[in-house]
């Protein structure tokens, strides 16, 4: 059945349908709201796309998005160094830097141990943070999802930091479980890790 758009505007809608949580109703409202915006923006929204790409990468220490080598966090000299949060993704590093309680490190993982769905530590940035682990780190934050996969990961890097004379401690929950760290409220994350326990 031939399509009640041009090619063009087609290959548009089906591009905004592969992004995650747009169906299709979504994205033909966006398509055709990119046809209505003047064409300098429509011109901004594609640099913006291809900026991204192109200059954002991982921190090489903490493997945080960042375009420079390494991230603001990790280059501010007032961050605690004797504390590392370890986090999922960097939508949750920015969910608990909305608190503004914390002042120490982070550390990302990019996805929690998930063997259901293939996803084994040689799959995170575990190694990454376990070469981050000298004698100024004083203690390191779990604060992974309260998910099965999250309390998996929890559990995994306790066991590999303990041996090490490091405190590991996990956030408290705060944040209900099945949750996303990065769908919760500053004040819910506040408590979540003045509550944090040693695991």
């Amino acid at each position: 059945m031939a399509s009640a758009y041009p090619p063009s505007l087609t290959a548009l809608i089906e591009e905004f349908e592969k992004m995650p949580g747009i169906g299709h109703k979504s994205a033909v409202r966006l398509a055709f709201h990119m046809m209505n915006v003047p064409e300098e923006k429509a011109r901004h929204f594609a640099e913006a796309i291809l900026s991204a790409r192109g200059n954002v990468r991982l921190c090489g220490l903490c493997q945080n998005l960042t375009d420079e080598e390494i991230c603001p966090i990790c280059s501010d000299p007032r961050r605690d160094r004797s504390l590392i949060c370890v986090v999922e993704s960097p939508k949750d590093l920015a969910a608990m830097e909305k608190t503004r309680e914390y002042h120490g490190l982070y550390h990302v993982l990019h996805g929690a141990l998930s063997p259901i769905d293939g996803v084994g530590p040689e799959d995170l940035k575990i190694k990454e943070l376990m070469s981050r682990l000298g004698a100024e780190v004083a203690e390191v934050i779990m604060a992974t999802n309260p998910t099965v996969e999250g309390e998996a990961t929890a559990m995994y890097l306790s066991r590999l930091i303990k041996p090490m004379g490091i405190k590991t401690t996990r956030i408290a929950h705060g944040i209900p479980v099945g949750g996303d760290i990065e769908f919760a409220d500053e004040m819910t994350l506040t408590r979540a890790m003045e509550g944090r326990r040693e695991i």
